[in-house]
């Protein structure tokens, strides 16, 4: 029997295993610190805007919110301690910033053409703290992305239904008073839009699935135009993903929604197959299936007609006076503004949900709307870092998927409200007023924060370690 002494393995002096979570971690909360007091001086000058004082809530508005927030940081300390500093606090911004913006018009909400409670600030509280609620749930439950990959299908069929659920609806459950939209469902004073988590669901479920089927749908057909088309029998997919888009133009007369669902699906093909291909054939399928039904379904042609032709008529009563309104705001902002509490959102209809863009356009100006777009870019830049930077191809997809949705979604909102392309009843992630985008939006956080985290996390220390010797016996 002999032994042998070997050096234990070395530690890369370049690569050092030592804890950096808390740094990570301690920058988060600066951010934090920040963020809480960017909304508590936009409170303030709200309550100066309307009153020429503090508002008589401040206190216990900020106080509410700092716990919640904190509660998240907490959250972000136990489960995700290696994720990106920076998603918590541009989203918590964004959040405060939306309630700023509730407060402001429930203050004046007896002008509103559709009008607030006052209690509308404490309600939209209320909703952020279920959705931080289920950001720490997010984080709590999934410890790795990968999971989710187990139930591809399953996740695809409940986000069908629930896409699918507004439309099988009597419409004095499901339709938005006024535009024609059947997007939600309507339980006495309660009301939820399954379509938010609908689009969650749907891109964990395109993830699984294209993970799988990349190899194939990557192979390429015919060269047209010195473009590789995808082969004839690969096109299945995307035809069931434009199908099911145009249904959702036509039986519910969501326009957002539908261009989301299928954005999604073409940029997660996209992703997965790097063919531009399948861009180019997405994006010619989607709008030849939009301009077909502007001109076969009455509903889906009025939103065409508002877009191409708004000021034909001024009276409220006209269907286009929504976007009229808003417009005339965004431009009597101008580059900087009338400051918060010193305009007229109010005359705008539907502000506080659809158009709540348009009264931070007013209010904060050119400036400030691109200072609220560059947070926006900001969320999506960090979400592409993670995809870029974690292993796993089904978080790496799922990352990139989530990201390009929240980016599609808000330009579809400022597109609409700046004629830029048809305006929709779609929400403004975390600045809206209402409850399911905000906790859906949360959840979308969540989950960009755990693969972060994963995409972060430092491999295994060793065992043994360095200067120490491993003795093994041979016999």
């Amino acid at each position: 029997m002999s032994s042998i002494t070997a050096p234990s393995p070395a530690v890369d002096p370049d690569n050092p295993l030592v804890p950096v979570s808390r740094g990570r971690r301690r920058t988060e909360l600066i951010m934090l610190v920040f963020a809480f007091a960017l909304i508590a001086f936009a409170f303030a000058n709200v309550g100066f805007g309307l009153k020429g004082k503090l508002p008589s809530g401040l206190a216990e508005y900020m106080a509410v919110y700092i716990i919640v927030v904190v509660i998240a940081h907490l959250a972000m300390r136990r489960f995700a301690p290696w994720a990106d500093p920076l998603l918590l606090p541009l989203a918590a911004m964004l959040n405060g910033l939306g309630i700023v913006m509730t407060y402001r018009l429930a203050a004046q909400g007896s002008l509103l053409t559709a009008p607030m409670s006052p209690s509308a600030t404490n309600i939209q509280l209320l909703y952020s703290a279920i959705g931080i609620g289920c950001f720490v749930a997010v984080l709590a439950l999934i410890r790795e992305p990968r999971v989710l990959q187990r139930y591809t299908y399953t996740l695809g069929a409940v986000g069908l239904l629930l896409l699918a659920l507004p439309a099988l609806l009597p419409a004095s459950i499901s339709e938005v008073a006024g535009t024609g939209a059947k997007i939600q469902i309507r339980l006495g004073t309660f009301t939820i839009q399954p379509e938010e988590f609908a689009k969650l669901a749907l891109a964990a479920s395109f993830a699984g699935y294209l993970v799988a089927k990349r190899d194939v749908l990557a192979l390429a057909g015919r060269r047209v135009l010195g473009i590789d088309l995808p082969r004839a029998r690969d096109l299945g997919p995307i035809l069931l993903a434009w199908a099911a888009s145009l249904l959702l133009l036509v039986f519910e007369s969501d326009i957002g929604t539908s261009a989301v669902f299928m954005g999604l699906f073409v940029a997660a093909l996209y992703i997965a197959t790097s063919r531009t291909s399948w861009l180019l054939l997405g994006f010619i399928m989607f709008v030849a299936g939009a301009f077909a039904a502007s001109k076969l379904v009455g509903h889906v042609g009025q939103r065409f007609d508002i877009w191409l032709h708004p000021f034909s008529g001024q009276n409220p009563s006209h269907h286009a006076y929504q976007l009229v309104q808003g417009l005339y705001g965004m431009a009597s902002g101008g580059l900087l503004g009338k400051g918060l509490g010193g305009g007229q959102p109010y005359i705008t209809p539907l502000v506080q949900s659809d158009l709540v863009i348009t009264a931070f356009g007013e209010e904060l100006g050119l400036a400030g709307v691109m200072a609220i777009l560059l947070i926006y870019g900001l969320i999506v830049q960090r979400g592409f870092r993670a995809a870029m930077s974690v292993k796993d191809p089904y978080s790496k997809l799922l990352a990139g998927s989530l990201s390009f949705m929240l980016a599609l979604q808000v330009f579809v909102i400022v597109g609409g409200v700046t004629r830029l392309i048809p305006l929709t009843g779609i929400t403004t992630p975390f600045l809206s007023q209402g409850g399911s985008s905000l906790v859906a939006s949360w959840m979308l956080i969540a989950v960009l924060a755990r693969i972060s985290d994963t995409a972060r996390r430092p491999p295994p220390r060793p065992i043994q370690e360095e200067g120490l010797t491993q003795v093994v016996t041979l016999k």
